[in-house]
């Protein structure tokens, strides 16, 4: 999980699997995030999210017999710290904790994840290629497509790609594995462009529910994905075109930062920003 900011992104159209997601989800909170560039508060959620994703990526700068869950658990605590030296706004999360007893709860359950992580995998056996790798490759459309992958290995022997990715939620119920495996063939054939491999799997460890979500994709996935992600980039540009920025309420609304300025919920969005020259 990468906390670098999606703004900062090239010029020209470009597309992460997050910000494809937002539109999937609801037109309207990709123009909130995007076009408004509206803040997000952080979450107890989300940040623990990216300290857990900080302390596996640690891990892997130990030498292997050091991988062990008591050195894992121990990273939590100084991946807190250095997020909170990044941006000090993240203490507010826990401004009413006057005595300690929250935060404590807080770190102890991003430990009970990390712990979790190695019924899953085995760190000792493993020397990853790459870390929170930045990808992109631009497509013969012109659109860039981009994202930070979680880690990235590559078999020694035979140079086969696998796609790692760590989620801190529960694995999604049956049926719903294509929909969750969305990211990880975005990744895949950013790196299938850059590289001429199609990686050979595709892995989401859920650390909430102690599950394994693999899937082997081939070419045709691949182009399948491809023509999908264009499909999403031309509603995306004539929702912009048109000022035309629907929203679609779901479950999901009642996490959203936003739900305020929503037309679903009787807001108002702010007017849209003027067009660049």
């Amino acid at each position: 999980m990468s906390t670098t900011s999606e703004v900062e992104r090239p010029p020209g159209p470009s597309l992460s699997p997050s910000r494809a997601a937002d539109f999937m989800a609801c037109p309207l909170l990709y123009r909130f995030r995007v076009v408004d560039r509206l803040p997000q508060r952080p979450t107890p959620e989300a940040t623990r999210g990216a300290v857990v994703h900080a302390a596996l990526e640690r891990l892997f700068d130990l030498p292997a017999v050091a991988r062990t869950p008591e050195r894992a658990q121990a990273l939590v605590h100084p991946a807190w710290q250095r997020l909170v030296d990044e941006d000090p706004e993240l203490a507010e999360l826990f401004s009413d904790d006057t005595d300690g007893t929250g935060v404590a709860a807080w770190l102890a359950g991003a430990r009970a994840l990390v712990a979790r992580y190695f019924d899953l995998e085995d760190p000792t056996r493993l020397e990853p290629a790459e870390r929170e790798l930045l990808v992109e490759t631009v497509l013969e459309s012109g659109l860039r497509l981009r994202g930070y992958v979680d880690r990235l290995d590559v078999a020694p022997a035979t140079g086969d790609l696998r796609v790692v990715d760590y989620k801190t939620g529960y694995a999604p119920a049956p049926g719903s594995e294509q929909r969750a495996m969305f990211q990880l063939r975005f990744y895949a054939l950013v790196l299938w462009r850059l590289r001429g491999r199609v990686p050979r799997v595709l892995q989401l460890l859920y650390l909430g529910s102690g599950e394994v979500l693999r899937y082997e994709p081939d070419e045709a996935d691949l182009l399948a994905t491809e023509r999908l992600v264009g499909a999403l980039w031309r509603a995306i540009d004539r929702a912009d075109r048109e000022g035309d920025w629907q929203p679609h309420p779901s479950r999901l609304c009642d996490r959203c930062d936003h739900r305020a300025l929503c037309p679903a919920f009787g807001g108002t969005p702010p007017p849209l920003p003027a067009p660049s020259t």
